[in-house]
C-alpha cells in the first residue's frame, strides 16, 4: 500500500512541475497543504468524480485560490475529467487550468476563487444551503441532503475584512457542517506576517462561536485525521482546524520562505526538491500504483448509488415533495410560474397605485414568493428600509427550514454568501442594502457576474431622492458602474408595474446576476397598452408617442414621471416628443437591432436623457444632438423635493433642454 506522504508528494510534484512549465504561479501553498489535502480527500471527502454535480456531494472550496495547482492536482489524481495535458497547460490560454480556479472550466471546481476571503464566504453560503435544504426535505431515515462543506484558507483570507463578516455569521448560525482548514504558515507575499498580522486566530474564532482545534501539525497524517474526525463530530458549531505548515514543503532552499509563494522554484530547486522528497519520477509522471491509490471513482459511484436508492425510496413515499426537490436542484421554475406571474403583474397594472418602488418590490415578493419555495434571502440590517421581509418569510436562525437570513451589517459578506447559496443549488438567493452600499459588496457582485450566477440584488434608496441622509448615502455613479459589469443586468423601474416585471425577469434569468434599483419616494403609475407591458421586459420601450416627434425623452426610475410631465408641457407649447422608459440598458442592448431602432430611430437624433445619476453611460443612447438632465456631482442633504429642484430635476429644465436640442 502506498504511504500517505508519497500520495501527498504526487500533489507536490505536479504542482511544482506545472508552475515551472508555465513559468508562473504559486507552488508554495500546494506543497505546504498537500498532506492536509491528501488526508481529507482520501479519508473523508464524499464525492463522485464521474458526476461532479451530484447534489449530495461534499463541497470543497480552495479560498486561497492562488494555490490552484493543489486543486487541479487533486481533481486529476482522484479521477475527474481533467487529464495530464491540462496540467501541462496550466495558466495557458483556453486551458481548463487557469491561474486561479474558475467555475465552469474544470469539473469539480465549485467556485471561482482568488480574491482572498471570498472562498470561505462562498463556503458559508454552501453550508447554509446544505442545512436549509436538509431541513426542508429530509425525512426520518431518508436523508436527501447530508454533506459537509470544507474550505482551505490562508493568512491572506483571514486578514481580509470579509472573513470577519462571514465567519462571525457562521458562528452565530451554528453551521456545524462547515469545516475550515487554516494554513498557518506565517508567510505572505511580503514575507513573515508577524509584522502585520499578529491576531490570536484561535481566540478570534472561539469568540465567533466556532469549535477551534489549534496547533495541528499540518504534515502529520494521523494528527490531521484526528482533527477532521473531531470536527465532524461537532454538530452545532463550525470548526476551524489550525494547521501549522511549511510553505513550499520539500524545497531545500525555499521551504518556509516567501520566495516559494508566488514564483516558480526554478529548475535547479525543483530537482533538489525531488531529491529531498524522494520523488524519482519525471515531470508530470505519476506511477500507476499512485493513481490507483488516489482513484475515487469506485467509492464515489458507490456513495452516489446509495443516495440514489434513498432518493427512490423517498419518491415512493413522498412523491410530491420529491418532484419539487428534483425541480429545484435542476434549476427549473415551477410549471405554472409564468401564468401566475403574469396574473400578478396584471393585478398590479389594474391597481395603478402610486407607491415607492421599494414597496412595489416588497409587494412583488409577496406575489412571487408563494410560488417559489426555492426563494431565500435577506437584508444587510436594513429590512425595514429595503422591505425584503414578505408574508412568508421565516428566519433560518430560528427555523432551519426557513427562507430569510438576517445578514447583519455585512454587505460584502452577504453578497459572497449569496454566491455560495446559488452555487450549491436548490435556491434563488436575494440580498438587499442601499444602492450606495453596493460599493461595499462590489467585488462579490463582480464574482457573481464572472461566474454568471443568477443572484438577485435588491438596492433601494436609489438616488438623491432619499434626501436628508445626504451625499454619503445618495448614490450617483452606482447605477452607471453596475451597468458596466459584464453579465450584470441592472433594472431601475419607474413604477409598481415595472418593478414587478423586473423581479419576474430577474427570477427567470439563469445566466447572470441582476441588480434591481428601487426608490424611497412614491412613484406615479404609468398607463400602458398590452404591447407596452410585453415590451417592458425588453429593457426599453416607447411609453408615450406622437405622430411626428421632434425629440425623444429617455428616462429611468423616478425620472420617468418627470419626462411624462415634460411631455405634456411641451405638447401645450406645440412641441411633440416621444417618451422612452429605459428600465434596463443591459437588457435593451440584447434586443434585435430592428427593435432598438424602433425605439430610438436614427432619424431622430434630438434626445434628452433624464436620470438622477452620472451622465457617462448615456451618450451611446443620446443621439448626436443631446442634452443631459443628470447629476455629475455629488448630492446634497435636504428634503428630497428641494434636492431634486436644486439639481434641475424639474419640468421647466427638461422643457428648456428639449428646446435646445431641437433648435
Amino acid at each position: 500500500m502506498t504511504d500517505h506522504r508519497t500520495l501527498a508528494n504526487a500533489i507536490r510534484a505536479l504542482s511544482m512541475d506545472a508552475v515551472q512549465q508555465a513559468n508562473s504561479g504559486h507552488p508554495g501553498a500546494p506543497m505546504g497543504m498537500a498532506d492536509i489535502a491528501e488526508t481529507l480527500w482520501n479519508g473523508f471527502l464524499k464525492h463522485n468524480p464521474a458526476n461532479p454535480d451530484w447534489i449530495d456531494r461534499d463541497r470543497f472550496v480552495l479560498s486561497n485560490g492562488h494555490g490552484s495547482m493543489l486543486l487541479y492536482s487533486l481533481l486529476h489524481l482522484s479521477g475527474y475529467d481533467l487529464d495530464i495535458n491540462e496540467l501541462k497547460n496550466f495558466r495557458q490560454l483556453h486551458s481548463k487550468t487557469p491561474g486561479h480556479p474558475e467555475y465552469g472550466y474544470a469539473p469539480g471546481v465549485e467556485t471561482t476563487t482568488g480574491p482572498l476571503g471570498q472562498g470561505v464566504a462562498n463556503a458559508v453560503g454552501m453550508a447554509i444551503a446544505e442545512r436549509t435544504l436538509a431541513a426542508q426535505y429530509n425525512k426520518p431515515g431518508l436523508d436527501l441532503i447530508n454533506h459537509h462543506t470544507y474550505t482551505f484558507l490562508g493568512d491572506g483570507c483571514l486578514m481580509e475584512g470579509i472573513s470577519h463578516e462571514v465567519c462571525s455569521l457562521a458562528g452565530t448560525l451554528k453551521l456545524g457542517k462547515l469545516i475550515a482548514f487554516y494554513d498557518d504558515n506565517g508567510i505572505s507575499i511580503d514575507g513573515e506576517v508577524e509584522g502585520w498580522f499578529s491576531d490570536d486566530t484561535p481566540k478570534r474564532f472561539e469568540s465567533y462561536g466556532w469549535h477551534v482545534i489549534p496547533k495541528v501539525d499540518g504534515h502529520d497524517h494521523a494528527a490531521i485525521e484526528k482533527a477532521i474526525a473531531q470536527a465532524k463530530a461537532q454538530s452545532d458549531k463550525p470548526t476551524l482546524i489550525c494547521c501549522q505548515t511549511l510553505i513550499g514543503f520539500g524545497s531545500p532552499n525555499k521551504e518556509g520562505k516567501e520566495s516559494s509563494h508566488g514564483a516558480p522554484l526554478g529548475t535547479d530547486e525543483v530537482a533538489l526538491a525531488r531529491e529531498k522528497l524522494g520523488w524519482t519520477h519525471a515531470p508530470f509522471e505519476i506511477p500507476g500504483e499512485i493513481y490507483n491509490a488516489w482513484d475515487a471513482k469506485q467509492a464515489g459511484a458507490a456513495a452516489e448509488a446509495e443516495w440514489t436508492k434513498t432518493l427512490s425510496d423517498y419518491r415512493a413515499q413522498h412523491a410530491g415533495e420529491c418532484a419539487e426537490f428534483e425541480r429545484r436542484i435542476s434549476g427549473e421554475l415551477p410549471a405554472d410560474w409564468n401564468d401566475k406571474a403574469q396574473e400578478y403583474i396584471a393585478s398590479v397594472d389594474k391597481a395603478a397605485e402610486k407607491i415607492a418602488s421599494r414597496k412595489a418590490s416588497q409587494n412583488a415578493l409577496n406575489g412571487f414568493g408563494p410560488l417559489l419555495p426555492e426563494l431565500i434571502g435577506g437584508s444587510a440590517d436594513l429590512a425595514g428600509s429595503n422591505l425584503t421581509i414578505w408574508s412568508g418569510s421565516k428566519g433560518i436562525e430560528e427555523s432551519p427550514d426557513g427562507n430569510y437570513i438576517y445578514f447583519g451589517v455585512r454587505e460584502f459578506g452577504m453578497a459572497a454568501i449569496m454566491n455560495g447559496l446559488v452555487l450549491h443549488g436548490g435556491f434563488k438567493a436575494y440580498g438587499a442594502t442601499f444602492l450606495m452600499f453596493s460599493e461595499y459588496a462590489r467585488n462579490a457582485l463582480r464574482m457573481a457576474a464572472l461566474m454568471k450566477l443568477p443572484a438577485l440584488y435588491v438596492f433601494t434608496h436609489d438616488s438623491i431622492g432619499l434626501g436628508e441622509d445626504g451625499p454619503t448615502h445618495q448614490p450617483v455613479e452606482q447605477a452607471a458602474t453596475l451597468r458596466l459589469l459584464p453579465n450584470m443586468d441592472v433594472w431601475r423601474p419607474c413604477d409598481a408595474v415595472e418593478s414587478a416585471i423586473c423581479w419576474k425577469a430577474s427570477i427567470e434569468r439563469n445566466d447572470g446576476p441582476s441588480s434591481m434599483l428601487f426608490s424611497r419616494q412614491g412613484l406615479a403609475p404609468q398607463a400602458r397598452s398590452a404591447e407596452q407591458l410585453v415590451n417592458v421586459e425588453k429593457g426599453g420601450y416607447v411609453l408615450l408617442d406622437t405622430d411626428n416627434p421632434q425629440a425623444i425623452l429617455i428616462a429611468t426610475g423616478s425620472e420617468v414621471g418627470l419626462a411624462v410631465e415634460a411631455h405634456a408641457k411641451l405638447a401645450d407649447q406645440g412641441i411633440s416628443t416621444r417618451v422612452v422608459s429605459m428600465p434596463s440598458t443591459n437588457v435593451f442592448d440584447r434586443q434585435s437591432q430592428s427593435y432598438q431602432d424602433s425605439v430610438l430611430p436614427d432619424s431622430l437624433q434630438s434626445r434628452v436623457v433624464i436620470e438622477a445619476g452620472v451622465s457617462g453611460g448615456w451618450y451611446k443612447y443620446a443621439g448626436s444632438r443631446n442634452a443631459m438632465v443628470c447629476l455629475d456631482t455629488f448630492g446634497e442633504s435636504g428634503p428630497a423635493d428641494q434636492v431634486f429642484e436644486h439639481f434641475g430635476f424639474n419640468v421647466a429644465n427638461v422643457v428648456e433642454k428639449v428646446k435646445q436640442v431641437i433648435s
